[in-house]
């Protein structure tokens, strides 16, 4: 199953749904870490006939230090945010944002959990349909309400407690930038630094410079040299689930399968008893020289 759609077919898939095609359902995950204006970017331009889903309130519930900044909602939750964006059963969904998909690819990952197939990030997201020279709209959208069903647990995803042990038997990688991950620098998190035995894999690295994900080769390529082997079981995390999700998408995209922990750091480094080590090294900085 594809996990990206480029502008071009993007636009196909749209003008043959107003034909009476396959319809698809458009949505616009407009967010980033800081900037809490994502609606305001929607209103402006968006995709003709994209509807807006608001990161922090409709992929989230609460945030609470037991489960993160922005923990997953519940499937009653999901189901009635998935039913207002108009989603019926049998859509196809595509995700996109204006941040090359780092926003996007949590819906897709909720929706891929949630039982719904196909669902597609447009590749290189707003961006590349801009470059294509393609409509945008401004406003905002009022779809039909959806009747779409929901379940839960189709994508493999992990706790605190196997991911305290996680790099024991396997690959544990961490998804945020690389002074995040040393302990350098953190912008919203009590702790700095990361999980004992993780290894850093800044999601920028998924990515070309026009925001389009790497070739699948690129990214086999990438992810081998992080320690990647068939049948050592990977997990991601990142630093509230969000940007981890993206990577789940670059590595489905390489031909490879991971788990998501979806509390990520925001959860591990409230609690107590969960270690957090710094510098460059899986398990510190003092590791090299043990």
């Amino acid at each position: 199953m594809d996990t990206l759609i480029d502008a071009a077919a993007l636009k196909d898939q749209l003008d043959g749904a107003r034909e009476n095609g396959p319809r698809t359902a458009l949505l616009d995950v407009r967010w980033a870490l800081g900037d809490p204006h994502g609606h305001d970017h929607y209103v402006r331009e968006h995709i003709p006939g994209a509807v807006f889903v608001d990161l922090a309130t409709e992929l989230a519930g609460p945030a609470e230090p037991s489960r993160g900044r922005h923990p997953l909602p519940t499937l009653e939750q999901f189901q009635e945010s998935a039913r207002r964006w108009g989603i019926n059963d049998g859509d196809t969904v595509v995700a996109y944002d204006d941040s090359g998909n780092m926003a996007a690819a949590r819906l897709w990952w909720m929706l891929r959990n949630a039982g719904v197939r196909p669902v597609h990030l447009l590749d290189g997201g707003l961006a590349a349909w801009r470059a294509a020279g393609f409509e945008l709209a401004a406003g905002a959208e009022q779809p039909a309400p959806g009747n779409v069903t929901l379940s839960e647990g189709d994508m493999p995803a992990i706790d605190a407690g196997q991911a305290a042990s996680w790099a024991q038997q396997g690959l544990l990688l961490d998804a945020r930038a690389g002074e995040r991950y040393r302990g350098e620098f953190e912008p919203v998190d009590p702790r700095a630094g990361h999980i004992p035995g993780a290894v850093s894999a800044p999601t920028t690295g998924n990515l070309q410079a026009d925001g389009r994900f790497l070739a699948p080769e690129e990214l086999r390529q990438r992810f081998e040299l992080l320690g990647y082997r068939a049948g050592v079981p990977t997990a991601v995390y990142c630093g509230s689930g969000v940007t981890a999700a993206h990577e789940i998408a670059a590595l489905e995209i390489a031909g490879f399968s991971a788990a998501l922990y979806p509390g990520s750091f925001s959860e591990w480094c409230h609690g107590v008893s969960n270690d957090v080590v710094t510098g460059p090294q899986p398990y510190g900085e003092d590791a090299a020289s043990n």
